[in-house]
């Protein structure tokens, strides 16, 4: 059962759905705290629209924003296909390409997650749209409100959403327009729920029909991307401290962890100096690139500096 249970675990965690539900779920869990605990509606004129609109836009484009920016993905679509600053390393075939915008409209749809999630969930709430929409209420078919100047009927529609600030004679009033308000938003709500699901349904037809790959085909890259970066990841950690410890054996004289230490070296102020400025990784025209801070008074020897490898004695 341990292994099984480990299968499953894994291929949730790889599972898109799996990843978009908890995202979800944390999104909606946020938004009604933040609804608890942040917001207050100013009910004064002209201050209640830009609140509620900032409380119901901002942080879905705050989530937008941060969907790009933590997927990884992002960063290496964005270097190796779409900067044009840097000097070109290589040709880019066509297939590249369109495998590198499916990558990128995939990142986008799971970018999207958050903010829908949060306007969805605001929306059907209807809170953040009330106050931003009580400014603009029709009350002029209420007899109560024939005999009152127009800067006093503003000043008391503003006042709807914070019920303790209501005139008691126009409390029948106060309840309908929020009845009102509250309609519009879940439908707008439910609106946007319909849409974002038929685009992303039509969506990922058009990218299954568009893609260049089958679908046995797809599901082996989709697994070559992440396997691709785990080992990687787990390579170059394995060889940056291989290669870290022999240069701190050059500076030192010995490699953290051995007991057995016979010699060691005391670094001179120039040695500090040095090892202070960071080397570029293969940003010139030399063969081997630079790997790490350690500046070139701790460099191997020419002969050494050759793409033969570094040998590992047990």
């Amino acid at each position: 059962m341990g292994p099984t249970r480990n299968s499953m675990v894994s291929s949730l965690q790889r599972s898109g759905t799996f990843i978009n539900s908890l995202i979800g779920a944390l999104t909606i869990g946020g938004q009604q705290l933040f609804s608890s605990f942040a917001f207050r509606c100013p009910c004064q004129v002209g201050k209640n629209v830009y609140y509620g609109s900032a409380f119901l836009v901002l942080p879905a484009l705050i989530l937008l924003v941060a969907g790009y920016a933590l997927r990884s993905h992002m960063w290496t679509i964005t270097s190796e296909y779409c900067c044009s600053c840097a000097r070109p390393q290589r040709r880019i075939s066509p297939l590249e390409r369109k495998l590198a915008c499916l990558r990128f409209f995939s990142i986008t749809g799971r970018a999207l997650v958050a903010p829908l999630t949060w306007l969805a969930t605001t929306l059907l709430t209807g809170t953040y749209y009330e106050c931003a929409a009580s400014e603009f209420a029709s009350v002029d078919h209420y007899p109560v409100f024939d005999n009152v100047t127009a800067s006093k009927r503003e000043e008391i529609i503003a006042g709807f959403p914070c019920r303790k600030s209501t005139p008691s004679d126009v409390t029948l009033v106060r309840d309908e327009v929020t009845l009102r308000h509250r309609y519009q938003s879940q439908m707008l709500g439910w609106i946007l729920i319909t849409l974002a699901t038929i685009i992303a349904l039509v969506s990922c037809c058009l990218a299954r029909c568009c893609s260049p790959l089958t679908t046995l085909q797809h599901c082996y890259w989709t697994n070559y991307l992440h396997n691709e970066r785990e080992l990687f990841e787990q390579a170059a950690e394995q060889h940056s401290r291989f290669l870290i410890m022999e240069r701190i054996k050059k500076l030192f004289g010995f490699i953290p962890g051995n007991e057995d230490v016979k010699h060691i070296h005391i670094p001179s102020c120039q040695d500090w100096k040095d090892i202070s400025a960071p080397c570029l990784l293969c940003m010139g025209d030399d063969l081997q690139g630079h790997y790490s801070f350690l500046g070139d008074r701790v460099e191997e020897e020419k002969e050494e500096s050759k793409s033969e490898g570094i040998e590992l004695k047990p």
